[in-house]
């Protein structure tokens, strides 16, 4: 991948980021860090307060639907009749869900330095899911300097690897 002069490289995944900018050329790549984050995100059972919820049926009877007055098949109190009786709901993943805010506020800051005019051109490096849920997140101004992606985490490497990484991609 062409990674010309001045081009800034995000390496994030849903706790850290590096802002990195190529102070080489694009064959020579020189990547500097021009900014730093780790953001906490405690384990999903010290996040937690309350067990899983629980769903009870709407449906009335023996499972058979009860019928209107009128003799239609139209259950009585027309709720949600999906959920079987005494069904638990799915657990939050809390972990995940600080990690997609984590994802969400880099896109922000993206957007805010692309509205500065504090990079022309921005590649970013992340894994899959972080980078699915950065994409829901970019501004206009992030996706028209966006000039390529990997799908690849790279945070806990040194700059060489990343680097490599984007010459090969």
């Amino acid at each position: 991948m062409q990674v010309p002069h001045n081009t800034y490289v995000l390496v994030a995944d849903g706790r850290k980021m590096l802002f990195l900018r190529n102070e080489g050329d694009a064959v020579a790549l020189d990547l500097k860090v021009e900014e730093a984050q780790e953001h906490p995100n405690p384990r999903d059972i010290d996040q937690k307060t309350d067990q899983a919820g629980r769903a009870s049926s709407t449906r009335s009877g023996a499972g058979a639907p009860a019928v209107a007055q009128n003799g239609s098949n139209h259950a009585r109190g027309g709720g949600a009749q999906f959920a079987p009786a005494g069904g638990t709901m799915g657990e939050a993943d809390y972990h995940q869900l600080e990690e997609d805010r984590f994802a969400g506020e880099v896109a922000d800051l993206l957007k805010r330095r692309a509205l500065a005019n504090e990079f022309e051109s921005l590649i970013i490096i992340a894994p899959p899911r972080t980078l699915g849920e950065l994409r829901k997140h970019y501004h206009k101004e992030v996706s028209d300097r966006l000039k390529g992606e990997i799908g690849k985490d790279l945070t806990g490497h040194p700059i060489p690897d990343i680097e490599a990484a984007l010459l090969k991609a």
